[in-house]
């Protein structure tokens, strides 16, 4: 709406041209999520509800009776900016709906008097992931590149959707199994959404850099770098009351958006493998677990018995590691992947 706004001034008054500029918009839009968190989160936070402790997890009476459920809020305040600040897309718009949605459904689990099933929190993200999936397909095949490789890949429609509902289901639980430890969750995806966006924006949303490297040039690439960005600026909002001994949780509202939005961001960047860049050890801390259930539960085979999942919590619980050591181990193993990893791909193309 600013964009659009900034584009019918700019005919009268040329100072209004920074409003269309999507360099100044990312500025503006970040700065925006980052201070109404900040100021928005302690004022609200006494009408969430309390944490009902996690099943089996270590330390889980800690986080007992902590307000929890944060995401609703700063997912609102993303989703309300967002509207604000991008330029307006059926893509766009879309993935922000699916966004409150996958929010809205951590909510309802969050502040119900017993938890929600396994199994319909599954069902209810298999739904927002397939749907996105078409989505973001267009309806068409849609070309991916993939890292070390000048080569570009056209994926057909119909394999494209489930290998997406599978990226994006993943990413959404993986993110939700990673928030058991204060700052974690948040800071890895932090992490991973200014890599992804740093992607987004300067690379692949400008022609002359996404060309020198051999990458196709998305139009939209610098809008879902803007978008990205401001959920950094809400999740640092966040993480000031997150951080250890943290007063506030995120939750399921949050959790899940986050994760979602992450799947979308990797999609959008048209590399499925970046996932394995910018957030290989959320994905590996909640990821691994999954396939442990599922593997003990519908195939009835021990599988890593001696090893507790979410891997914090066996470092919690096996090794000793205090919540502050698996947030700064954690976070320094992924900066030195993401580093690695950029600089080899860089290199090689």
């Amino acid at each position: 709406m600013i964009y659009w706004l900034g584009e019918f001034l700019s005919q009268y008054y040329g100072p209004f041209r920074l409003l269309t500029s999507h360099l100044v918009l990312s500025g503006l839009n970040f700065l925006s999520c980052f201070v109404l968190s900040f100021f928005l989160l302690p004022k609200l936070m006494h009408r969430l509800p309390r944490d009902r402790g996690r099943n089996h997890a270590v330390q889980a009476a800690v986080a007992a009776g902590k307000p929890t459920g944060a995401g609703v809020i700063f997912i609102c305040l993303f989703v309300a900016i967002e509207l604000l600040f991008l330029p307006w897309s059926i893509e766009v718009l879309g993935i922000l709906l699916l966004t409150f949605a996958a929010m809205m459904s951590g909510w309802l689990d969050d502040k119900s008097v017993t938890s929600w099933g396994e199994y319909k929190k599954g069902l209810i993200d298999m739904v927002l992931a397939v749907l996105t999936a078409f989505l973001l397909s267009g309806l068409k095949d849609v070309e991916i590149w993939l890292p070390f490789t000048s080569q570009m890949f056209l994926v057909p429609l119909w394999l494209f959707v489930p290998l997406a509902t599978i990226l994006l289901w993943a990413t959404i639980n993986s993110t939700n199994c990673t928030d058991g430890v204060d700052g974690l969750s948040g800071t890895l995806v932090a992490f991973a959404f200014t890599s992804l966006g740093a992607l987004l924006y300067f690379v692949l949303g400008h022609k002359d850099i996404a060309h020198y490297l051999l990458l196709p040039h998305y139009a939209d690439g610098s809008v879902w770098g803007m978008m990205s960005f401001a959920m950094v600026g809400c999740l640092l909002g966040y993480l000031w009351y997150n951080a250890n001994p943290s007063v506030l949780l995120m939750g399921d509202a949050g959790s899940r958006a986050l994760g979602f939005l992450l799947g979308v961001f990797v999609i959008k960047s048209g590399n499925p493998f970046c996932i394995l860049i910018v957030s290989a050890v959320l994905m590996v801390n909640g990821g691994t677990g999954l396939v442990k259930v599922a593997i003990m539960r519908f195939f009835k085979v021990a599988f890593l018995k001696s090893v507790r999942f979410p891997l914090h919590d066996h470092m919690r619980h096996n090794r000793g590691w205090s919540n502050t050591q698996v947030l700064v181990r954690f976070t320094l193993v992924q900066v030195m992947i993401t580093l690695t990893l950029l600089i080899f791909f860089i290199k090689v193309r």
